[in-house]
C-alpha cells in the first residue's frame, strides 16, 4: 500500500470525471449515520441532519459539475436491519442528489468477486482501498500502489457484469 498526498476526503472534491464505489459489507451503522439508523428502527422519520448531511451536498455538486459517482453493493437476502436502512433512506436520498446505485445479489448465485474489498476507484487511476472493523467501524481508507490498478478495475468490471440498476432491484425486492 501506498500514501495518497490527499485525503479520502478531498478525492471527492477534486476527480475529474468518475468516482466509483464498491461496498460489500452488511453493516457500516458504525460508521456515520448512527442517529439516523437508530431513528430508522424506532419508524421515526429522517432527521433533518441526515437529510442534509454534507454528503449529499458532494454528492450534488459532483452531478452540477457534471461527474459521475456510482456504487455497486453486494449483498444477499433477507436483508440486515443496516442494509433495509442503507437502501431505503440512504441511496433513495443519495439518488436525488444524483448518485447512481447498482445491487449484485448474491441471493440465488455465487458472488463473482468474493474477495474484493470495499474502495473507491476515482477516474479509473486511484484506489483507496477502504478498511473497516468487523463491527462496521470505519478504520480508514489505504492508496494501494498503481500497479495493481488492473485488479480493481476488473473487480469494478465483475460487479458491473453483475447487478442490476437498484432501481429494478428495490421494485422487486424493497421493503
Amino acid at each position: 500500500m501506498t500514501t495518497s498526498s490527499r485525503t479520502l476526503g478531498t478525492w471527492f472534491s477534486t476527480f475529474e470525471q468518475v468516482a466509483f464505489r464498491l461496498e460489500t459489507l452488511d453493516d457500516y451503522s458504525r460508521s456515520g449515520g448512527v442517529d439516523a439508523f437508530h431513528a430508522f428502527l424506532a419508524g421515526e422519520e429522517q432527521p433533518e441532519s441526515y437529510r442534509t448531511a454534507d454528503w449529499v451536498g458532494t454528492v450534488a455538486e459532483a452531478a452540477r459539475a457534471g461527474k459521475r459517482m456510482y456504487r455497486v453493493h453486494v449483498l444477499s437476502r433477507p436483508l440486515t436491519d443496516y442494509l433495509r436502512f442503507e437502501l431505503a433512506w440512504g441511496y433513495h436520498r443519495n439518488m436525488a442528489a444524483g448518485e447512481e446505485f447498482f445491487i449484485l445479489d448474491t441471493t440465488e448465485r455465487e458472488n463473482p468477486i468474493p474477495q474484493a474489498p470495499d474502495f473507491w476507484l476515482f477516474d479509473d487511476e486511484t484506489v483507496a482501498a477502504m478498511n473497516y472493523d468487523g463491527n462496521g467501524t470505519y478504520l480508514g481508507a489505504d492508496f494501494p500502489d498503481r500497479t495493481r490498478l488492473d485488479e480493481f478495475r476488473a473487480y469494478r468490471d465483475t460487479a458491473m457484469a453483475h447487478s442490476v440498476p437498484f432501481a429494478e432491484w428495490w421494485a422487486q425486492y424493497g421493503a
